[in-house]
């Protein structure tokens, strides 16, 4: 599977790397925003703004998600995209002349790869900045949030995937941080792509930086007309992607938090068959993202760490 994020309409990325931290900027193209929900399944979240998502809660759209590394002090990333939203006067109209951007955000601990840099508002704002500049430009691996991301022993990423799902796009965006491995030590091959093979043996001899801190974040999107309930059923599924591709998932020390975005304007809702399709859609595309992210990352470099791409076959 292949694709990006923006293979659903109405949605642009952007991104803005420090080394071996940084900042994702999922921006939505529609001033009034876009309808979203979340799901957290790890032990140890890093979040922002997700009360606000609960189905039962009364703003249901969103003007941009912000995914970052530094561990809760990259949660200040979200300030400066909502300062960016708000001068191009974008957000939620609180009364008639104040519009407050509505920014979630979630982020990673990456505190333990390269150089201990932290982002935060003003990283922020160059992660927006560059989603007004690139918005068509496919890139995953070690950009933005993605480059102190770790796989387990390997450098992880950002991953994107698509998929049709009969007349309608699910796509997803993950920042690949887990604690798991993306690897099956046994053979080599990757968990979430079996046809996928490095040597187990070199595999074995690396080992993952100290500390037992990780998350994989990210978001899915769809231009169903789906509610905020059902929006919410399609994150939740796209765990089921996070656990096909690392093994183990969800653990304590994992802070795994998906959200999922609906363009479509009108939330009619749609039948519970489309909604199975669209949430089996959902898991593969997270699944394929993850598998996306391992493959793209970069050599390690200076920041001591390796990439799948290091590995021989």
């Amino acid at each position: 599977m292949s694709g990006e994020l923006t293979d659903v309409p109405g949605l642009a990325v952007g991104h803005h790397g420090m080394e071996s931290t940084g900042v994702t900027v999922i921006r939505v193209l529609d001033a009034d925003g876009a309808l979203a929900a979340v799901d957290v399944r790890g032990g140890g979240p890093g979040t922002r703004e997700t009360d606000l998502l609960d189905p039962h809660n009364t703003v249901e759209r969103v003007h941009a998600i912000t995914l970052a590394g530094g561990s809760a002090f990259g949660l200040a990333a979200a300030d400066g995209v909502m300062r960016g939203l708000a001068q191009r006067k974008v957000g939620f109209p609180a009364t008639k002349d104040i519009r407050i951007p509505i920014v979630p955000g979630a982020v990673i601990f990456d505190l333990l790869v390269g150089k201990q840099t932290l982002p935060g508002a003003a990283q922020g704002v160059e992660a927006l900045k560059d989603s007004y500049r690139v918005a068509s430009q496919r890139r995953s691996g070690s950009v933005g949030a993605g480059c102190g991301a770790m796989a387990g022993r390997l450098r992880g990423g950002v991953g994107q995937a698509a998929i049709g799902v009969g007349d309608y796009r699910v796509s997803a965006l993950v920042v690949a941080n887990p604690v798991g491995e993306a690897v099956n030590p046994e053979d080599g091959t990757l968990w979430g792509d079996p046809s996928a093979r490095v040597d187990a043996e070199a595999f074995s001899k690396l080992r993952a930086p100290a500390g037992a801190l990780n998350t994989t974040i990210g978001v899915i999107a769809t231009d169903a007309p789906v509610t905020a309930a059902q929006a919410k059923r399609l994150a939740i599924s796209g765990h089921d992607g996070i656990a096909r591709a690392v093994r183990p998932a969800h653990l304590p020390m994992d802070g795994d938090t998906l959200f999922a975005l609906s363009t479509a304007w009108q939330p009619l809702g749609v039948e519970t068959r489309v909604l199975a399709h669209l949430c089996a859609g959902a898991a593969h595309a997270v699944q394929a993202a993850i598998v996306d992210a391992v493959r793209s990352a970069a050599p390690g470099g200076d920041l001591g760490v390796t990439a799948y791409s290091e590995i021989p076959a």
